[in-house]
C-alpha cells in the first residue's frame, strides 16, 4: 500500500475543488520530479484505484480539471471540464451461475475461477445450452483473404477460438479484426450464441489469478443501448491455459498441438468438439455514472485554431480488488496516472513557450478505458467539436518510463501522414522509432486512440521503444508479470525513470506542436484499411498567404 506524498495531497482529498496553493507552493526540483508529483497523488490510497464512477475517481476527475485551469485549459462543455455519462455495471452473481461440458450423456461441471472465467458483458440471466466448434483464431478479414468461418454452419453453436492470428496479415489490421467488436459482429451474422476464448501461453500478459480477480469486478456498459458495440452474443467463457484440454477431450485435436501449430505459424483446422456447453448466467445490474475531464488550449491562428489536436490519456483504473499480500487498492501509477501527469506537464510547457499552437490542443483524460474504451468512445461519439475538425490523437497509456528515453515505439505510424512529423521530431531530439515489437498483442485497438481511429481521426499511441529479445523487454515483461492491474503498480515500483519521463515529455510537446503547427492537417495514407473511416471534412481551413 502506499502513502500520500505531502499534507497538501491529504488536504486535496478533502474536496477534489478545495485550493490546491499547498501543493503549487512545494517547487519540485526537476520536470520529472514535477511529472512525479501528479503521479504521487493520483496513485495514492486515498483515490482507491479510481475505478470508474467511484468517488476516488470523482476526486481525481476534480484535481484533474483545477490542474488544467491552473495551466491555461478552458473549459468547453456546459458542464464545465466534466463531460458526464451514464453507464450500468454488470456483475456474474458466481454463487448462482454454473459452467459444465456435456459430453458423451455425462455432465463436467467447470469449476469459476479454477476452470474458467465467465463474462458478464455477454448475455442475461438463464440458461444456455449450445454445441461447440472450433474455429481457429476466429478471424475473418475479407480484405485479406481470410476468415476462419468459411463452410462452416455456426447457427446456434458456441464457437472455440485460440488466442493470436496469421502472422502474414499487418499487425493493425488484424488488431482491428480481433477487436471484439467486430468478431461479435461476425459471429452475431453468422447466428453464434457464443463464444469460448482459449489463450496462447506464448501471448499471456497477465497470471490467471489476476485475471480472476479482475474479472470479479463490474463490467461497465453504456445506458444507452446504442452505444454498446460489443455485445449480443448469449454467453463468453475465457479458459484457463492450464485446464484448456479438458474442451478437447476426444476431439481429433489437443489443445497443446494446437499451440504448436499456431506458434509455428502454420494452418488451424476447425472441427465439431465432441460436447456441449451448458452455462447458467445470473447477473446483477445497476446504474452508474461517470465523466470524462474535457479542456481545450486555442489556438494562436484564426484560421488554424478552428481544427484541433487532441491529447487523450485514461485517468481511471481497476480501484479496489482481490488482496494481493494483504493489499486490496489497485493504485495504478503507471497505468494510467503516467499518462495523466504527462499530459498536464505538456500543458505547463506549451503554456509557457511564447508562441502558442496555430491549431488547438484539446486535452481529454477519459473515464472506462479499463472497461472497454467507454471514455473515449463517448467522447468521439458525442464530441464537443465537429470530429472531422479533429485532425489527429496522440495517445498516453502506460508509457513505461523504466529506462532511458532514446527509441519510441509509435503505434498507427505507418498509417497515416503523421509518420512525417514523428521522424522529423525524432531525429531532432536524438530519438530512435521502432517498429511495433510484439504485433500479437494488439495494441493499436487496446487503447483510447481506437475510438478515434473508428471515427476517422488519424492517430499515434506511444511506448518507450524496445526490440525483441532485449534487456528492456525483459524489464517490461518482467513489470507486466509483477505489477500489471496489481496493487504493487504504486509509488513504490522500481525502476522508474524520471529524467526518461521529463524528455518524453519533451518529445510529446514537439510533436503536438509538429501537428498543431504544420500548415496541412494529417491525413490517412492511400494505402491503410482504416482510411476507410475517414469521414467528408469540412473545408479545409486555409491560411493566408503571407504579404510580399
Amino acid at each position: 500500500m502506499t502513502r500520500a506524498s505531502s499534507l497538501a495531497a491529504l488536504a486535496l482529498f478533502v474536496s477534489p475543488f478545495i485550493s490546491l496553493g499547498a501543493f503549487a507552493a512545494e517547487a519540485p526540483v526537476s520536470e520529472g520530479d514535477r511529472w512525479w508529483k501528479h503521479i504521487e497523488i493520483l496513485s495514492s490510497d486515498a483515490m482507491e484505484g479510481r475505478d470508474t464512477g467511484s468517488k476516488g475517481y470523482e476526486t481525481a476527475a476534480g484535481y484533474v480539471s483545477k490542474e488544467l485551469a491552473a495551466l491555461g485549459v478552458k473549459p468547453m462543455l456546459k458542464t464545465g471540464f466534466l463531460q458526464p455519462m451514464a453507464l450500468r455495471s454488470r456483475r456474474i452473481v458466481e454463487a448462482k451461475s454454473s459452467v459444465a461440458l456435456v459430453r458423451g450423456g455425462q455432465t463436467l461441471p467447470l469449476v469459476q475461477g479454477e476452470d474458467v472465467m465467465l463474462s458478464a458483458r455477454q448475455g442475461d440471466s438463464g440458461t444456455v445450452e449450445a454445441p461447440l466448434v472450433f474455429v481457429g483464431y476466429g478471424l475473418s478479414i475479407p480484405e485479406k483473404g481470410y476468415d476462419d468461418f468459411a463452410g462452416l454452419d455456426l447457427k446456434g453453436k458456441v464457437v472455440v477460438l485460440l488466442q493470436g492470428g496469421p502472422s502474414n496479415i499487418p499487425g493493425p489490421v488484424k488488431s482491428h479484426f480481433s477487436a471484439w467488436s467486430e468478431r461479435v459482429k461476425v459471429l452475431k451474422s453468422a447466428g453464434a450464441v457464443g463464444f469460448v476464448y482459449l489463450q496462447n501461453p506464448k501471448l499471456l500478459e497477465l497470471p490467471w489469478e489476476r485475471m480472476v480477480a479482475a474479472s470479479r469486478n463490474p463490467t461497465v456498459l453504456f445506458a444507452d443501448p446504442s452505444l454498446n458495440d460489443s455485445g449480443g452474443m448469449k454467453v463468453a467463457v475465457v479458459t484457463n491455459v492450464a485446464h484448456s484440454q479438458k474442451w478437447f477431450e476426444g476431439a481429433p485435436h489437443t489443445y497443446e498441438a494446437l499451440v504448436a501449430l499456431a506458434n509455428a505459424d502454420q494452418p488451424l483446422p476447425k472441427f465439431d468438439l465432441p460436447a456441449r456447453l451448458k452455462v447458467k448466467l445470473a447477473i446483477e445490474s445497476k446504474p452508474l455514472k461517470s465523466m470524462n475531464v474535457v479542456g481545450v488550449m486555442p489556438g494562436s491562428d484564426p484560421v488554424l485554431a478552428k481544427e484541433y489536436v487532441v491529447l487523450t490519456a485514461h485517468l481511471d483504473h481497476v480501484g479496489i480488488g482481490d488482496p494481493v499480500k494483504g493489499d486490496r487498492i489497485y493504485n495504478g501509477a503507471m497505468d494510467n496516472a503516467s499518462g495523466v501527469a504527462a499530459l498536464l506537464e505538456v500543458a505547463r510547457v506549451l503554456r509557457e513557450q511564447p508562441q502558442k499552437p496555430k491549431r488547438s490542443v484539446l486535452f481529454a483524460l477519459t473515464t472506462g478505458e479499463e472497461k472497454g474504451l467507454l471514455g473515449s468512445k463517448y467522447f468521439a461519439s458525442r464530441p464537443p467539436v465537429p470530429i472531422t475538425s479533429m485532425v489527429a490523437d496522440l495517445n498516453l497509456d502506460m508509457f513505461m518510463p523504466h529506462w532511458p528515453f532514446t527509441s519510441v515505439v509509435a503505434h498507427g505510424k505507418d498509417e497515416s501522414t503523421l509518420l512525417a512529423a514523428l521522424s522529423d521530431v525524432a531525429a531532432k531530439q536524438g530519438v530512435r522509432v521502432l517498429a511495433d515489437p510484439e504485433p500479437d498483442r494488439n495494441l493499436f485497438v487496446r487503447s483510447d486512440q481506437y475510438s478515434f481511429i473508428r471515427e476517422g481521426v488519424p492517430a499515434l499511441f506511444f511506448k518507450f521503444g524496445y526490440t525483441p529479445g532485449s534487456e528492456e523487454q525483459k524489464l517490461f515483461k518482467q513489470w507486466l508479470a509483477e505489477h500489471y492491474h496489481a496493487p504493487s503498480d504504486d509509488l513504490s515500483q522500481q525502476p522508474v525513470d524520471r529524467e526518461g519521463a521529463a524528455r518524453f515529455i519533451t518529445f510529446l510537446t514537439a510533436m503536438t506542436r509538429a501537428v498543431a503547427d504544420a500548415p496541412d492537417r494529417p491525413r490517412w495514407n492511400d494505402d491503410s484499411f482504416f482510411r476507410r473511416f475517414a469521414k467528408p471534412a469540412a473545408e479545409p481551413a486555409k491560411v493566408p498567404a503571407a504579404k510580399p
